[in-house]
């Protein structure tokens, strides 16, 4: 086992995590509970500790003793995949380290409606809370009850402070390597079709696409607002875009030959309107999605995607709770490739 120093900053619990070959739960546990942990993963944890001088960060706000065994899970009142992927995921990590999840779904994310959730976990003497926040106003109202019990965000663009932890996936650079695929596979004019411009999720992914498009000398492409997730409105975004371009040249000479889908379900109604545009996929027009939802293997063509690492995040968001120590970069999701593109 090789001890590596951080450059520039103080060894974290990911560090200890990677230097001794295990994960995030296992540093917590050793921290937590070393009872818990095999006698020799405990030494080789404790012998990467040593190593890298690594100490727990004193402001962070931890969880430090179990009081009612339940962790509070806030999170948005929406059935798209990646809110209700983490959510899962959540619970699958409170449950290996032997605690139990309350979940409550906030369906309009305003900061009244965020705030009577974390109260209601407050009230009821919850040990922590995890929250799902793809808007700034759950990002915020999560800021300011972590002033009084332990919370992690689960958001791909916020700011940690001394109170709050914060686990994202890098969706910026999900959208870089879609963009990147394409461009590497031939495709020149590389179209978006965005989610909801209120989303973090959706606002990251217009940034990646829209970097990598000048890191690679592309020409700007169009950017279609579909509104929603769904794959109707992939459909409808899909028709304007075609439609639109087809109209400024000859022989539709500016329609794209690629479209890069804020996720997949957008993605799939993307595919059936080029097909009612009498365009072939990937032949005419390559798609690229994100998320990697069940069954995109099995789309038609099947999809190629942008993979999120939910239960990475989950384990990650435990492991902060516990270990008061947010993750030093965002989680990177997997480029997935099909024939879509």
């Amino acid at each position: 086992m090789t001890s590596r120093q951080p450059v520039g900053r103080a060894p974290s619990m990911v560090d200890v995590a990677q230097v001794a070959g295990v994960s995030h739960q296992t540093v917590s546990r050793v921290l937590n509970a070393p009872d818990a942990v095999r006698p020799e993963t405990r030494e080789r944890v404790e012998q990467a500790m040593r190593g890298l001088g690594y100490r727990r960060n004193s402001t962070a706000r931890a969880l430090k003793t179990r009081q009612t065994g339940l962790i509070g899970v806030v999170s948005p009142g929406d059935s798209t995949f990646g809110p209700s992927r983490m959510t899962m995921a959540i619970e699958e990590a409170a449950r290996e380290t032997g605690y139990a999840t309350a979940l409550s779904v906030v369906r309009e994310p305003g900061p009244k409606t965020v705030d009577d959730a974390l109260e209601f976990f407050l009230d009821r003497g919850i040990d922590g809370i995890v929250v799902i926040a793809p808007v700034v106003a759950m990002v915020e109202a999560a800021r300011q009850i972590s002033r009084s019990v332990p919370v992690v965000v689960l958001a791909s663009v916020a700011e940690p402070s001394a109170e709050m932890q914060v686990v994202g996936i890098d969706q910026i650079e999900g959208a870089r390597r879609a963009v990147r695929h394409l461009h590497r596979s031939g495709r020149r004019r590389i179209a978006h079709v965005c989610g909801p411009e209120d989303y973090l999720d959706a606002q990251g992914r217009i940034v990646g696409w829209r970097e990598e498009l000048q890191d690679a000398g592309l020409p700007v492409a169009p950017l279609a607002r579909a509104g929603g997730w769904a794959a109707a409105d992939g459909h409808a975004a899909a028709r304007r875009l075609l439609a639109e371009q087809s109209a400024h040249g000859p022989a539709g000479g500016d329609l794209p030959d690629a479209v890069f889908a804020a996720n997949d379900y957008l993605a799939l109604g993307i595919i059936q309107a080029a097909r009612g545009a009498g365009l072939r996929v990937p032949e005419d027009l390559a798609v690229v999605g994100f998320d990697d939802v069940d069954g995109a293997d099995f789309f038609s063509p099947p999809l190629t995607t942008v993979r999120q690492p939910f239960e990475e995040a989950g384990a990650a968001a435990m492991a902060a709770l516990f270990g008061g120590e947010g993750v030093d970069s965002p989680i990177q999701p997997q480029l997935v490739v099909r024939s879509s593109a």
